[in-house]
């Protein structure tokens, strides 16, 4: 459980709502991250593009690029 709680669906912006409506349609539910970061959508629209550019990446392979990711996430204690 995030230590931050979610921003319900309600209260979201319109691009944090789409987001939300992805997240359910293609998980079954909304991912935590994405309603953490709907608090302060100039760091979800950052992230986004940090996570296309790491998808979009072919100089590395994917298996590369994957532990490359969980190992920058253990590093700073990321929960997710």
């Amino acid at each position: 459980m995030a230590r931050i709680e979610g921003m319900p669906e309600r209260k979201a912006g319109l691009l944090s709502r789409l987001a939300y409506r992805f997240s359910s349609r293609r998980f079954g539910k909304v991912a935590e991250p994405l309603m953490i970061f709907a608090h302060h959508p100039s760091l979800s629209k950052g992230n986004a593009i940090f996570e296309l550019a790491l998808q979009r990446a072919r100089l590395l392979d994917a298996k590369l690029k994957g532990l490359a990711s969980l190992k920058a996430a253990t590093l700073i204690g990321c929960p997710f």
